[in-house]
């Protein structure tokens, strides 16, 4: 039977998705599915160690949300504008969302605070377009965090949206799943032999849309930017060759890994990751993944429906809602063994 985007449906009520993250980081829930026996356990996060061992290697994506909100007003009429900045080009150019799209057209000119300037050079679908500005170094600072549309709560430290090792800014909403760790328990897993890498890709456009197209095959993954060192790249290969297991801490990480490792052991890459991976894909690298809860139609639901088999993670979030798990952004985590 042909996969139909509807089949990655599922009802959700409202008053599990999360609008605040819970404190401490690690206290969120954790459902355990362990692919060979289909059994579930309810975890806390904290509980996570418990389920390492020595030599196994965990993949965390290190990247920094950027400021990506800015508030603009067209040249001449002083109209207001929304600026969502979704990826980086080049030095200077964006593609970014503007908002409302049919009155800033190619040419537009937009004014920032300050003395900086965007200018409208080319358009794009649904309300993209392609921005460049005046004063780059200054446009993250005039910005604001953007939080996911379906969380309306606003959020009072920014860092809560960070993991705790962000580092290299670029992403437009947080590797969510990477939330949960704190300083605390990365220091317990990195001292029970746990190798922990570090590699870095920037979340764009596909969080924030559900598949439109009804054959998902024919939905176009927007592109992100990814960089996996050559020394993380040697770990990884070295770990497969040993037979330790390599862990992926969210879908960032684990598609920029086996963006990675396609045809073999893992290579050092720099540039950009266009891979949609959908039930029937062979992973080629990562053997367990860490990861929350997606939303509906989304590309992240369908993921991790390749990688733990789509009834399972059906099991799994029909049970989640039971329990009245906490979903999204801030919500509890799944670790698929």
């Amino acid at each position: 039977m042909t996969l139909q985007t509807r089949d990655f449906n599922y009802e959700l009520p409202p008053e599990l998705i999360a609008q605040t993250p819970i404190e401490p980081r690690d206290a969120s829930r954790l459902l355990v599915i362990d692919r060979a026996s289909g059994r579930l356990e309810h975890r806390k996060f904290k509980d996570l160690p418990g389920y390492l061992r020595p030599g196994d290697v965990m993949v965390f994506n290190d990247s920094r949300v950027i400021p990506a909100r800015l508030a603009g007003r067209k040249a001449g009429t002083g109209g207001g504008v929304e600026i969502l900045l979704l990826k980086r080009i080049e030095p200077g150019l964006w593609e970014a969302l503007v908002k409302p799209a049919r009155r800033v057209r190619t040419g537009t000119q937009l004014q920032l605070d300050g003395d900086v300037t965007a200018d409208v050079v080319s358009e794009g679908e649904a309300g993209i377009r392609h921005v460049r500005f005046s004063l780059e170094a200054k446009v993250t600072s005039l910005g604001e965090i953007a939080l996911p549309p379906y969380i309306h709560t606003p959020l009072h430290n920014p860092e809560r949206y960070q993991t705790i090792y962000a580092d290299k800014s670029g992403s437009v909403a947080a590797p969510t799943a990477g939330l949960h760790f704190t300083p605390g328990l990365l220091k317990q897993i990195q001292d029970m032999g746990v190798k922990c890498l570090f590699v870095t890709l920037h979340v764009g456009l596909d969080t924030f849309r559900p598949v439109q197209e009804a054959d998902p095959h024919r939905h176009r993954i927007h592109r992100e930017y990814g960089v996996v060192t050559e020394e993380v790249a040697a770990e990884l290969s070295h770990a497969k060759r040993q037979g330790h297991r390599v862990i992926c801490v969210g879908t960032t990480s684990v598609r920029l890994v086996e963006a990675a490792s396609r045809g073999g052991d893992a290579q050092p890459f720099d540039g950009w990751v266009d891979l949609f991976i959908l039930p029937g894909y062979k992973f080629t690298v990562v053997d367990s993944m860490l990861t929350n809860f997606h939303l509906p139609r989304s590309t992240l639901l369908m993921l991790v429906s390749a990688f733990a088999g789509k009834e399972r993670i059906e099991k799994a979030y029909r049970a989640a809602i039971e329990q009245k798990y906490r979903f999204y952004s801030f919500g509890d985590a799944m670790l698929v063994l």
